[in-house]
C-alpha cells in the first residue's frame, strides 16, 4: 500500500515537472515572438523613414529623428530633418498607432463574437464611416451644423458609431447571439454602401472621384494633429480590453460556461464591443477604409502566440503596425512616383486570407 502511494506521487511529480517545461517552452516562444515583432516593427519604420524621392540611409532617417531632442549628438543635412519631420514621420506614426488599432480591434471582435472572420468591418464600421465621408465630400458640411475643415473627418466618425449603437440595442431588447450580431452587421453595411452609391450616383465627377480614393482608405493625409486622436484612443480601448482580457478568455469556453464562472457575459461583450468599434472608427475617420489589418493580424498571432488574449492583444497590435506599414511601403515604391492608395493593397492581401479562412471552416466542419 505504501509503495502504490509512492509511486503515484512519483507520476504526480513528474507530471508536474512536464507541465512546467510546456509552459516555460510556451511562454519562452511567446516573448521571442514579441521581441522579434518589437525589432521588426524598429527596422520596418526606418526602411520607411529612409524611402522616398530624397535619398537617405536607414541611419540616417532614425539619425533626422533623435536630432530633434538631442540637437548637440547629430549632424543631419536640413534637407533630411524636414523631410523626416514634416512628410514622412506623421505617416509613418499613424501607419504604427492605425495598425495597432485595427489589430487590436479585430483580435477582440473576433474573441467576444467566437468568430475568426468577425472584425469591426464586418459589424459595419467602415461601411458606417464611408457614408459620413462622402456626405461632407459631396455636400462640404458635417452634421455638427455648418461646414468646416474637418467635415469628412466629423461625418466618418459619427456614421461608423451607428452599426455598433445599433447593435447594442439589438443585444440589449433581443439578447441577440454572436450569429445574429454579425448578421445584423452584414446588413447594415449593405445599406450603407447602398446609401453611398446613390449619393455618388448624383454627384459631381470631383466629388466621386474623392469619394472613391477616401473609402479605398490611405495615409497620404497623415498630419501631426490627428495623432493624438488616434493614439489616445488607442491607449484607452487597449487598457480597456487588456482589463477584460480574463474575462474574454472564460467566454470563448461558450456563454453558459462563463456564466456559470462568474462573467457578466452581456456586460463584458457590450464594452469590449464598444472599445474595438470605437477605436476602430477613429482611425478610420481619419484614414478612410483600411482593410485587412483587423483580419489577419490576430490570425497571424494566434498561430504563434496561442489564445490567451492578453498576449494577443499585445502581439495583434504589433503585428498590424509591422503590415500596415510594409503595406504603405508597397503602396509608395511599387510604381514610384505613382503612391497607390494602401487600403487597396491591404484588400490584395486579405482576399485570399478570407477565402482560406472559409475554406478551412468548411474543411472542418465536414
Amino acid at each position: 500500500m505504501v509503495e502504490h502511494k509512492q509511486v503515484n506521487s512519483t507520476k504526480q511529480e513528474v507530471t508536474v515537472e512536464e507541465e512546467k517545461k510546456k509552459y516555460q517552452k510556451i511562454l519562452a516562444k511567446r516573448l521571442l515572438f514579441i521581441a522579434v515583432s518589437v525589432v521588426s516593427l524598429i527596422i520596418v519604420a526606418g526602411v520607411a523613414l529612409s524611402l522616398g524621392s530624397a535619398n537617405m540611409t536607414f541611419l540616417d532617417a532614425y539619425a533626422a529623428v533623435f536630432a530633434r531632442f538631442f540637437p548637440s549628438w547629430f549632424n543631419v543635412p536640413s534637407l533630411a530633418y524636414t523631410v523626416v519631420w514634416t512628410l514622412r514621420l506623421p505617416r509613418i506614426l499613424l501607419a504604427i498607432g492605425a495598425g495597432a488599432a485595427l489589430a487590436m480591434g479585430g483580435c477582440s471582435t473576433q474573441a467576444i463574437l467566437r468568430n475568426p472572420m468577425a472584425t469591426p468591418y464586418t459589424l459595419g464600421v467602415s461601411a458606417g464611416a464611408g457614408l459620413g465621408a462622402s456626405i461632407g465630400i459631396i455636400f462640404g458640411t458635417n452634421l455638427l451644423g455648418g461646414s468646416s475643415d474637418f467635415s469628412i473627418i466629423i461625418n466618418a466618425f459619427i456614421f461608423s458609431l451607428i452599426p455598433i449603437v445599433v447593435i447594442l440595442l439589438l443585444v440589449k431588447r433581443k439578447g441577440a447571439s454572436p450569429e445574429i450580431m454579425i448578421l445584423a452587421g452584414v446588413a447594415m453595411v449593405y445599406i450603407f454602401n447602398a446609401c453611398t452609391t446613390i449619393l455618388k450616383y448624383f454627384a459631381n465627377s470631383d466629388a466621386v472621384a474623392a469619394t472613391v480614393f477616401w473609402v479605398v482608405g490611405d495615409l497620404s493625409r497623415a498630419a501631426w494633429y490627428q495623432l493624438p486622436y488616434v493614439f489616445g484612443v488607442l491607449i484607452l480601448c487597449f487598457g480597456v480590453n487588456l482589463w477584460l482580457a480574463w474575462d474574454v478568455n472564460t467566454m470563448k469556453l461558450g456563454d453558459d460556461t462563463a456564466k456559470s464562472l462568474g462573467v457578466e457575459v452581456d456586460r463584458t461583450r457590450r464594452i469590449s464591443l464598444i472599445a474595438s468599434c470605437l477605436s476602430t472608427a477613429t482611425v478610420v475617420a481619419f484614414t478612410g477604409a483600411i482593410g485587412f489589418i483587423c483580419l489577419g493580424a490576430p490570425r497571424i498571432c494566434r498561430a504563434f502566440l496561442g489564445s490567451d488574449q492578453k498576449v494577443l492583444l499585445v502581439g495583434s497590435a504589433l503585428v498590424g503596425s509591422i503590415l500596415l506599414l510594409v503595406a504603405d511601403i508597397v503602396a509608395r515604391r511599387l510604381l514610384a512616383p505613382i503612391v497607390l492608395p494602401v487600403g487597396a493593397i491591404t484588400a490584395c492581401l486579405g482576399g485570399p486570407l478570407l477565402l482560406y479562412l472559409l475554406i478551412k471552416r468548411k474543411s472542418n466542419r465536414q
